[in-house]
């Protein structure tokens, strides 16, 4: 087993929440807040020192296609761009029960869950595993106490409605803030790491 660090970053609402009362696809009340510098910062402290992606089906069909058009767009801002060549170009764990084949570079399907996978990156390799805004497999791996550490970006926004992060009956763990920065319009980059 190497000592590996299992990260994961994800934006939430001050009511908790990962998406609008919209339903999943409702990301409208965090869009404002997710390309300030403090967001931008944020993405890149926890790619930085990941070697490894872990996604899930709808984050990786989400994010592949819009971060590989970043790359070369060199009207983007170059925090966007370096996080768009990661992304492409990092090895991709992608957690799926439907997918047979990946249509993205440097990617795999993987059938199983979220605590075993981890474990087997866990017993090989370098770097960071980065659970990258894909909510389903960091609540998995909260109960499952496999995660070191989180990036959470808050934005001052209630969205009233909506799948939260922190679920009952997760396991209860302590955490200390390592790092924390307020944006202008009311937004926190925050991370903190699990105390073990």
């Amino acid at each position: 087993m190497t000592n590996r660090l299992v990260t994961a970053n994800l934006a939430l609402s001050l009511d908790g929440h990962y998406h609008g009362a919209g339903g999943p696809q409702d990301f409208a009340p965090f869009i404002p807040f997710v390309t300030t510098d403090v967001a931008r910062d944020q993405m890149t402290r926890a790619w930085e020192n990941a070697t490894t992606a872990l996604l899930g089906r709808n984050s990786a069909e989400g994010f592949i296609g819009f971060w590989s058009t970043v790359v070369d767009n060199e009207e983007a801002d170059p925090r966007d761009r370096g996080y768009a060549k990661w992304l492409v170009d990092v090895e991709k764990v992608v957690l799926s029960t439907t997918l047979k084949d990946a249509p993205w570079d440097h990617a795999r399907i993987v059938n199983a869950p979220a605590a075993s996978v981890v474990a087997d990156l866990k017993a090989t390799g370098e770097g960071e595993i980065l659970v990258n805004s894909a909510p389903t497999v960091i609540k998995a791996l909260l109960a499952e106490d496999l995660i070191d550490r989180l990036y959470l970006t808050v934005v001052p926004v209630v969205t009233g409605g909506g799948s939260r992060l922190f679920d009952t009956g997760i396991p209860s763990t302590t955490w200390t803030l390592t790092h924390q920065q307020a944006g202008p319009t009311g937004e926190l980059a925050l991370v903190y790491t699990r105390v073990r």
